[in-house]
């Protein structure tokens, strides 16, 4: 379950390529990055640049490339079209997949501060990073641009959150933050009118509409007592839009940033504009997704669609996504391609690895029965406790498919939700075994020739061999997991899949002992007794236990079949 999150930097330089080159070459030096875009424009002379990975090596990568723009970059000599005023003028991290807001809020501070001490300019942290509530928007900390910092970093209330109260010429200052996910989104329509395009547009559009005499298209704007025009609020927070007719296509469109999915996410938006387009007599064709979407997106469209069918959701991610790509018309215009448009699935291409559950079957069996020492028990283990979540997760979605249960199928569909997510949990621990023995087989080959280098190896051998007892015991933990969706299942579920939950419970039970007796060869090999001592205690309450339930539910599956 990789964390992985964006950067979407702003360098103030648009036309020279060899200084953009140099700025971006640093972001690609740091190993798990992948520079996904690099958008320069000549007008605004800025370039906006966006790469994604792990948290830590996304800030590092930040680091280099805002460091690197510190030193080719003079904003002395700088004019553009968009408001800036620094040489990385913004540096906004978006959670993209496994992390929350506010665990990217700090990774964000802590690059402040990292930028702010080592490389001497002003700092301020905005967005949802801001520390004070007058820094959340970025207009309000960049007022007056670059031309005005000499004279605002006088002023104890422009004071920056981290780095010196003083005006750098050359480098000027920067804006750190974090942000949500923005989606740019275009929705076909079955007609040609861009001015209904853009009614619909505006009927959404947070901005919403000016507001008319009589209440009527052709009334005159009415204004408010400072001359502004009031606003009539769009149906959707958070979200910009406009119509347009696209010549490639023949259609018009809305064309929309969904600046923030946690308010209102793709799913919320496609059916608002349904509704506003069939009040206009207008359809909705389907959707076009410009650029890239991380892949919660489209889960939680794909489940929302599935609930609104009243079906299971609790169904494999494929499927889930399926879904969402079939329910808003993903493919419309051109085939949709997830391994290309979901940005987890990109780098999980760009970065391939052999896995264990990648395999076929018999490629899995076959290179378990090999001369090789792994996958052993512990990779199967964790994969025999993978087939009983499934197994569970199968009951539950023929019981919210079964005739005459129809209004159970929420019931059913939340218990195979948590099937499912235990099933990955534990695919996952079926190669982090392997790599776990892996690790004390490296760790074994480490040379041994000096008294440094034989202390190096004997921590090395010992942290592996920590690392190899702690893997197995969270296989036991989560295949212990299992046995409350199986035990519904055998007591609620279609009677008639009562021997499937019963294999289930048989292989659950085989998992937490296998994986128990790996705890215990490898928990004999430490140095730390206490640890050793604590888990090996815990292990066997959970293998007491786990024999227990065994007995208890496969009599109640004998019982079931009995009648």
């Amino acid at each position: 379950m990789r964390k992985l999150i964006e950067c979407v930097p702003n360098f103030s330089e648009g036309n020279d390529m060899n200084v953009i080159k140099q700025i971006t070459d640093q972001i690609e030096t740091v190993e798990g990055v992948k520079l996904l875009d690099v958008d320069p424009g000549q007008a605004t002379n800025r370039t906006v640049v966006t790469f994604v990975g792990s948290p830590d090596e996304v800030i590092e990568a930040a680091f280099r490339a805002i460091k690197k723009a510190s030193e080719v970059i003079d904003m002395r000599h700088h004019k553009g079209a968009h408001p800036r005023f620094g040489a990385t003028d913004v540096c906004p991290f978006v959670p993209v997949a496994n992390i929350t807001m506010e665990e990217t809020i700090t990774y964000a501070r802590k690059l402040a501060e990292r930028v702010g001490n080592e490389l001497n300019f002003p700092v301020y942290c905005y967005e949802n990073a801001a520390f004070l509530p007058t820094r959340k928007n970025l207009a309000a900390v960049r007022a007056g641009e670059y031309e005005a910092l000499p004279d605002r970093l006088s002023k104890p209330e422009n004071k920056p959150d981290f780095g010196p109260a003083s005006f750098v010429p050359q480098t000027g200052a920067i804006a750190i933050g974090a942000r949500d996910f923005l989606i740019a989104v275009n929705f076909n329509l079955n007609t040609t009118s861009t001015r209904r395009a853009n009614a619909i547009a505006f009927d959404v559009r947070e901005k919403g509409r000016p507001m008319r005499e009589g209440n009527t298209i052709t009334g005159k704007p009415i204004k408010d007592d400072k001359g502004n025009p009031v606003m009539i609020p769009g149906t959707l927070k958070a979200t910009k839009a406009i119509g347009w007719f696209i010549d490639e296509y023949g259609i018009a469109q809305v064309s929309m940033n969904i600046t923030n999915i946690g308010v209102t996410p793709l799913h919320i938006a496609f059916d608002e504009i349904c509704k506003k387009a069939q009040e206009r007599g207008i359809r909705v064709s389907g959707t076009e997704i410009v650029g890239l979407v991380p892949k919660r997106a489209l889960i939680d469209a794909g489940k929302y669609f599935l609930k609104k069918q009243q079906r299971s959701a609790g169904i494999s991610e494929d499927e889930i996504i399926k879904i969402a790509v079939k329910s808003m018309g993903l493919d419309d215009l051109k085939p949709f391609n997830p391994q290309e448009k979901i940005i987890e699935y990109l780098l999980a291409s760009e970065n391939k690895q052999h896995k264990l559950v990648d395999m076929t079957c018999t490629g899995f069996a076959n290179e378990t029965a090999s001369e090789s020492p792994a996958p052993g028990g512990g990779s199967i283990s964790a994969y025999m406790a993978a087939l009983a979540a499934a197994l569970g997760t199968m009951v539950a979605n023929l019981s919210s498919h079964k005739a005459g249960w129809d209004e159970r199928w929420e019931e059913f569909s939340e218990w195979a939700e948590k099937g499912q997510q235990l099933k990955e949990e534990l695919l996952a621990l079926v190669d982090e075994d392997t790599a776990a023995f892996n690790k004390i087989m490296d760790a074994f080959g480490l040379p041994k020739s000096t008294d440094e280098e034989k202390l190096a190896r004997k921590k090395a051998i010992q942290d592996a061999t920590r690392y190899a007892t702690e893997v197995p015991f969270r296989t036991m933990e989560k295949a212990f997991e299992i046995f409350p969706l199986l035990s519904a299942m055998i007591e609620i579920g279609n009677p008639n899949s009562v021997t499937d939950a019963g294999v289930g419970v048989l292989a659950a039970r085989a998992a937490v002992m296998g994986a128990y007796l790996n705890v215990k060869i490898n928990a004999s090999g430490l140095t730390d007794t206490t640890f050793a001592t604590d888990i090996l205690s815990r292990g066997a309450i959970i293998e007491a236990q786990t024999r227990a339930l065994e007995d208890e539910l496969i009599n109640a599956v004998n019982l079931k079949i009995i009648g």
